[in-house]
């Protein structure tokens, strides 16, 4: 009876672990934060408010402002922090290199921050500044605790991984001079090139400026080479809001415009680049989309 008996008390701790772990489980699945990428271009006051009362609202909100990627982001990231301090936010620019980004004293900066904000310029500039540090490692666990995190322009290009650079093989295609000009005439394999962003979106790639600066060929390139991605364009005063129930919602100016190529026709490697059957949504302001599903839903 004895041996029974401690064997029904193995079995109920088990069964108890067994739930609080599953519990756990379920909670770390499901605690993150809300993106909140902006496709460049002049922000609408309705946009910045949006960001301030994700991250808390006036009198709880705490950011922190990165504008690393613009040589003039000291100044910048400054004049955004103090829009945001008007907005009623605690805001702060952190200003940092790579080294200063790599050391805990750094990171804990980051403690108690309820949004993040990556300024514009040049992605890979705002990339090397912080990739592999501890620094980008607090943003995350930030993120992970339910913080938001946005940027415009490149800092909403290093959001997603992999990371559109601004940088192209073969400028105006092989039926061209190489020293050609002209940007993004093609539709092509290996022309577009890529580099680690910060990796809050790998189901997606995400491009700027997009309607505004016609950038659909180097996108559309990129989904039918990674046809698992979405290719997302996000055009100017425009925002891409992501919440942790991982539905896309669209605000502001302009469309995002997405690109899934995830159950269409690719040509094989060693022939031209070509497909068929390539799904399109041109999402306006109050538009939804469910990226598992691949459903849009219009206003």
């Amino acid at each position: 009876m004895k041996r029974v008996r401690d064997a029904i008390r193995c079995s109920a701790r088990l069964a108890v672990f067994a739930l609080l772990s599953a519990t756990t489980a379920r909670a770390q699945s499901t605690t993150r934060g809300t993106l909140f990428v902006v496709g460049g271009g002049p922000q609408p006051a309705a946009l910045v408010e949006e960001f301030v009362r994700l991250a808390g609202g006036r009198g709880t909100a705490k950011i922190a402002v990165f504008a690393m990627a613009s040589s003039d982001g000291l100044a910048g990231g400054e004049e955004k922090a103090a829009g945001l301090r008007a907005l009623g936010a605690t805001a702060v620019n952190i200003w940092i290199t790579h080294a200063q980004a790599s050391t805990d004293s750094v990171a804990r900066l980051l403690d108690g921050m309820t949004g993040i904000w990556f300024g514009g310029g040049d992605q890979v500039r705002l990339a090397d500044v912080l990739r592999g540090t501890p620094t980008l490692q607090a943003i995350r666990a930030r993120f992970a605790a339910g913080a938001v995190v946005g940027g415009t322009s490149a800092g909403a290009a290093a959001l997603s991984s992999p990371m559109i650079t601004g940088d192209e093989r073969r400028p105006g295609g092989d039926r061209r001079p190489s020293d050609s000009t002209d940007n993004w005439l093609t539709i092509d394999r290996d022309d577009v090139i890529t580099a680690d962003g910060f990796g809050f979106m790998t189901e997606a790639i995400v491009d700027q400026h997009f309607v505004r600066r016609k950038r659909h060929n180097r996108l559309i390139s990129l989904v039918l080479e990674s046809p698992q991605r979405l290719g997302v364009g996000i055009d100017e005063s425009t925002a891409l809001v992501i919440g942790p129930d991982g539905i896309w919602r669209v605000l502001g100016a302009s469309v995002v415009v997405i690109y899934d190529a995830r159950s269409a026709a690719i040509t094989a490697a060693s022939s031209r680049l070509g497909a068929s059957g390539i799904t399109m949504h041109v999402l306006p302001s109050g538009s939804s989309f469910a990226p598992r599903r691949g459903a849009a839903k219009l206003p």
